[in-house]
């Protein structure tokens, strides 16, 4: 009781509350940018806390993650660009509900729900955070093989339409992901003599590329006028959240569950957290049609998980020292310069800061609440920019993020390029998401099977000789042999009837 005493007086002070409210503004400001995601956010903070305590240091990062892990579904509801790879996972749903109008709807279940995720990964971090770490620790590149197939067989799947063109998509992703030196072999690999690509295709400027200068030359090749978005009434942004909250409380606790879980697993990160919960989300849904084309019950539990995902990051982080997320291990290095040694000791040689840091969390999901209503308040205007001047706007905050990632005009031009690939993609019916999902985990897909391969001197079955990683196997090759099996019945219970 004493130490939470302590931890309360660490955090409660005026200067510790306005570190955490700047930040969370910070944080919100960013993640609403396409093309600024909250790792930069974080990277941006990193100077700052250099003349800040421990705990106002920490306070800063969390919260200004928080943020933009949840401001990346303003510009995904509003104009079909996420600001995260996270966000992209559901970024049809939240963009067909602005369509018809319910953009208040969609952006109040991302905000409410990613709240509650965020709160709920905050009280395992609090409680089971050692137990935990040590199922963690029991990860190795033979789970994570599985666990990346798994995170991408799920975009295949949930993919609207046909999987078959999910999976086009998913290849073209695994492609780029190939190009460069970024290999374990380290050999140049489709970068045809440009010392650019030797470093590999920069993400960001490609995600901007797919997803917004797509959207961009689209709006301007449209023989139709662009229809009109109607706007919400304003009154839906908490409001119809207590239905949703009554209606899908198994979405919820699925969401936040598989986030704090996958969360916890080094590298894994929201991103796979987001499109694995959204397919779990579609699997046991009773309206799984109505996925991908404005339905709130994928965005519930997707957002959930992937805010859920940052809290559980923290768990290996804090207990062993060990990064969950690019974001974590920025924040392991600061904890060093301030002094604090992250490890199992950690809770004793220093368990109020520790526990500072934690109320700091669930703050900052707290505080969410009331900010996000203001930004997604002030961003409701967009929807009333007509088109001809909307889209030059976008295109200049496009071409200054992909610059600012290097500050190289090779990332405006591999934005461009992108932008054409997305525009073709997307005039043939062939999804981006799933793209995206490719180029994320497509370096530790390749990273993860030559090493098992190595372990295994060659020997494909030993991916199935640890017994979590030979359950992970049988679970992804049994999702893929689910259509198969599916069809066999039908059609089995077809010949029974005719005959």
């Amino acid at each position: 009781m004493l130490i939470l005493e302590q931890a309360a007086a660490l955090v409660f002070q005026p200067y510790v509350l306005g570190v955490i409210l700047a930040s969370a503004a910070f944080g919100m400001l960013v993640g609403a940018i396409p093309g600024l995601t909250a790792t930069m956010a974080t990277a941006l903070l990193v100077p700052m806390t250099f003349f800040m305590d421990p705990v106002p240091a920490i306070a800063s990062i969390v919260t200004a993650t928080a943020m933009a892990i949840f401001a990346g579904d303003i510009p995904a509801a509003l104009l079909r660009m996420p600001g995260t790879p996270a966000n992209a996972a559901y970024v049809e749903d939240a963009y067909r509900m602005t369509q018809s109008g319910r953009s208040d709807e969609a952006l109040g279940a991302a905000l409410v729900f990613s709240a509650i995720g965020g709160l709920f990964g905050s009280f395992v971090l609090m409680t089971l955070a050692p137990a935990l770490a040590e199922v963690a620790l029991k990860f190795s590149s033979e789970e994570y093989f599985w666990l990346v197939v798994l995170g991408l067989s799920c975009a295949v799947f949930v993919t609207p339409g046909s999987p078959t063109r999910g999976l086009i998509s998913l290849l073209i992703g695994l492609f780029v992901a190939t190009i460069g030196i970024e290999n374990p072999a380290g050999e140049a690999r489709f970068s045809f003599g440009n010392l650019e690509l030797l470093a590999g295709v920069q993400f960001i400027p490609a995600m901007i590329g797919l997803f917004a200068v797509s959207e961009v030359l689209r709006t301007v090749t449209a023989t139709i006028p662009r229809q009109k978005i109607p706007r919400s009434d304003g009154h839906g942004i908490f409001k119809t959240q207590w239905q949703n909250l009554k209606k899908y409380p198994v979405q919820t606790a699925r969401g936040s569950i598989t986030g704090t879980a996958l969360g916890i697993l080094p590298g894994a990160g929201a991103d796979i957290a987001a499109w694995i919960s959204y397919a779990i989300s579609k699997r046991f849904s009773k309206q799984k049609d109505k996925f991908g084309k404005g339905h709130v019950e994928g965005l519930v539990e997707a957002g959930a998980s992937n805010n859920s995902a940052v809290s559980g990051a923290w768990i290996p982080a804090l207990v062993f020292g060990i990064p969950g997320d690019s974001i974590t291990a920025i924040v392991i290095g600061v904890l060093y310069i301030k002094g604090i040694n992250p490890g199992p000791t950690i809770f004793i040689n220093d368990p109020q800061s520790i526990y500072a840091i934690f109320m700091v969390f669930i703050l900052a999901n707290l505080i969410m609440l009331p900010l996000g209503w203001l930004a997604i308040r002030g961003a409701r205007p967009l929807l009333s920019i007509p088109p001809s001047t909307l889209m030059p706007m976008i295109l200049i905050f496009c071409i200054v993020g992909a610059f600012a990632i290097n500050n190289s005009m090779a990332g405006i031009v591999m934005m461009l390029i992108f932008g054409i690939i997305g525009f073709f993609m997307e005039e043939n019916d062939i999804p981006i998401a799933p793209a995206i999902l490719g180029m994320v985990l497509g370096p530790m897909l390749e990273q993860n099977f030559i090493t098992s391969m190595i372990k295994g001197d060659g020997n494909f079955l030993h991916f199935f000789e640890r017994p979590i990683a030979g359950g992970l196997g049988a679970l992804t090759i049994l999702i893929w042999l689910l259509p198969v099996l599916m069809l066999v019945l039908r059609r089995g219970r077809k010949t029974q009837a005719i005959a």
